[in-house]
């Protein structure tokens, strides 16, 4: 499929539509901090007022390589379950390449996946965390999935399928993976449901993780492409994953009758 430029859909929605205002939010969420290697980082995609700081919490902590790799859910249910972007992106004052090589590499590993930018066409969860990782690595190359849902045994296929492609491209690469925790319950039963999901996933446990989700109906949206990050992380070796730090939309808008839950964590 030819590369095409996706353009913004969330600029001036989600985050600042003109350059020197992003830049200014994104350096107010992502202060500068001493960096550590991570494998993985888990990071909400809300409106930067409501998350921003908390996913600036985790992406400023990473030393960020030139290659990543993003998984997010699909909220639209437009186009494939698994659907890998083949287009560069647009952010207000940068484009960012896709990364052909990576790209080819998870088309000949995962038998699940396929090239297709409906499914990203108008999907926030991944192009919110751009302006942080472009902030953090200029020279940022990126190969973006879009997962719906797919079951336990589909999130391992495809987690078996991107460590073997991880394997055969053999250039660092940082996962991140994009949720927001439970939606639009009061605070305290919000939070009680996130911290089960926090548990699982700071045990390294997907598979728990996955089925706590269910079995506990928490409206996790991420949970398929943490479930799978968290696989993948454990393949490369992950030995521990910390909360760096959670909250939620209360804390900006002061409703906390019903709260959207917020969490950044970082996997090493």
């Amino acid at each position: 499929m030819k590369p095409l430029l996706r353009p913004p859909v969330a600029a001036g929605r989600f985050y600042a539509g003109d350059p020197a205002s992003l830049r200014a939010e994104v350096a107010r969420c992502m202060p500068e901090q001493d960096k550590s290697h991570a494998l993985a980082l888990i990071v909400p995609h809300a409106g930067y007022i409501y998350s921003g700081a908390t996913a600036g919490a985790a992406l400023g902590r990473a030393k960020v390589p030139a290659s990543v790799l993003l998984l997010g859910p699909n909220h639209t249910g437009l186009g494939h379950g698994c659907a890998l972007s083949p287009d560069d992106w647009q952010i207000p004052g940068a484009d960012i390449p896709a990364n052909r090589d990576l790209n080819a590499a998870i088309l000949r590993h995962c038998r699940l996946v396929q090239e297709d930018r409906q499914a990203h066409s108008r999907e926030h969860s991944l192009e919110v965390l751009l302006p942080f990782l472009h902030r953090a690595r200029p020279d940022l190359q990126i190969s973006a999935l879009c997962l719906g849902g797919l079951r336990l045994a589909q999130c391992q296929e495809l987690a078996t399928g991107l460590h073997a492609a991880l394997m055969a491209y053999g250039r660092p690469v940082l996962l991140v993976a994009s949720t927001d925790m439970n939606h639009y319950e009061s605070r305290a039963v919000g939070s009680r449901k996130d911290r089960a999901a926090i548990a699982r996933i700071v045990a390294l446990d997907a598979a728990g993780l996955f089925d706590t989700v269910r079995q506990e109906h928490i409206s996790m949206c991420g949970c398929v492409p943490v479930t799978v990050a968290l696989l993948v992380a454990l393949a490369l070796g992950a030995k521990k994953a910390e909360l760096v730090r959670y909250t939620d939309s209360g804390e900006a808008s002061g409703d906390t009758a019903q709260v959207v839950g917020y969490a950044a964590l970082l996997i090493v």
